[in-house]
């Protein structure tokens, strides 16, 4: 049975009241200025970083003695900008909680909208991304290539972590061989990985070291479990892949800043099945295929839409076997996607 099609008057209704729902959710969810009160001799200001955001409250890991790498629960003040991640906050002790006061500016985010289009940030203060995929769950290139568009658009250096190594070999998974080589000939790294067998995992390590990285992919594809190869006092939670559909089970449910003992940091985040662009121009898309900047502009029409325009020179670069057709499709399909919102 097809999915009834919603008015616009019938969607802007809907988002209206989740809108209101959220509002106080989030309402009941921020200590208020009276309860800050009441928490027991506020100290001085010190920096922090925060481990993992549950929303009513945060994790925060202190930077400045006598706190440094001690976490502490806290609370955040009222009205003040959503926390994620990776932020960098000024916070106080209390008992028996303390409270963030301040949020430092972030250097970087990584941002998306949420289903009622609403910018979320997901991480902050990070430098690179590694878009982890594997065998199984099927990886899909449409979803990669969002993922790389993201990374490229907010100037994060992304990298692709093939997991899962150990069920190839006998040619039992073409389709994954083809993204290999697709990806390594527009230039990204890939390192290839078994969280199972731990092959690759020393590799992983030093790319990691001195960096700050997000993991970010489909659930299922073994976030979790190279995290806890990378970092074995991090006992992130792992799933099976469910049964039938060999689709990931979503195991980690908030975001969470874990310190690697080779060196570097390194946030897991929740496993999603689509990552919509919505908050991107079509500008701004297109510069994030790094392969078709070479072709840009030199179309014939200055409107040319790369679809079966004359003297599209994408698709002139596509025929020559200089573009992959893959990435041009996937191109149109997130186009198309947008305009359907």
């Amino acid at each position: 049975m097809s999915k009834r099609r919603l008015s616009k008057r019938q969607k802007d209704r809907i988002q209206a009241i989740q809108e209101r729902r959220l509002e106080r959710a989030n309402l009941k969810q921020t200590v208020n200025e009276q309860e800050l009160q009441n928490l027991d001799g506020l100290g001085q200001e010190t920096i922090g970083t925060v481990i993992t955001n549950y929303g009513a409250q945060v994790d925060i890991e202190g930077n400045e003695e006598p706190f440094e790498g001690t976490v502490v629960r806290c609370h955040k003040r009222a009205n003040m900008k959503t926390l994620v991640t990776g932020d960098r906050v000024i916070w106080r002790p209390a008992e028996p909680n303390g409270v963030v006061v301040a949020l430092e500016e972030r250097q970087t985010e990584l941002i998306r909208p949420d289903i009622y289009g609403k910018l979320r940030p997901v991480a902050a203060n990070i430098d690179r991304i590694a878009i982890v995929f594997a065998p199984k769950p099927a990886p899909h290139s449409n979803l990669l290539d969002r993922y790389l568009v993201a990374a490229e658009a907010q100037g994060i250096k992304p990298f692709l972590i093939l997991n899962k190594t150990d069920m190839l070999g006998g040619g039992a998974h073409p389709e994954v061989d083809q993204l290999l080589r697709d990806y390594l000939s527009i230039g990204y790294d890939i390192l290839q990985v078994s969280a199972k067998s731990g092959a690759g995992i020393q590799e992983l390590q030093r790319y990691l070291a001195d960096h700050t990285s997000i993991f970010v992919g489909q659930s299922g594809v073994g976030k979790s479990s190279l995290i806890n190869h990378l970092e074995p006092e991090a006992n992130a939670a792992i799933g099976p892949l469910s049964e039938g559909k060999e689709e990931g089970t979503h195991t980690t449910t908030a975001s969470r800043l874990f310190h690697l003992a080779g060196g570097g940091v390194l946030i897991d985040s929740p496993g999603i099945r689509e990552f919509a662009l919505t908050h991107l121009s079509q500008e701004k898309i297109i510069d994030g295929f790094v392969d078709f900047r070479e072709y840009l502009g030199r179309c014939k029409f200055r409107d040319c839409q790369h679809n079966k325009d004359i003297g599209c020179a994408l698709l002139k670069a596509v025929n020559e076997g200089n573009v992959l057709s893959s990435r041009l499709h996937n191109y149109r399909q997130i186009i198309l996607s947008q305009q359907e919102r």
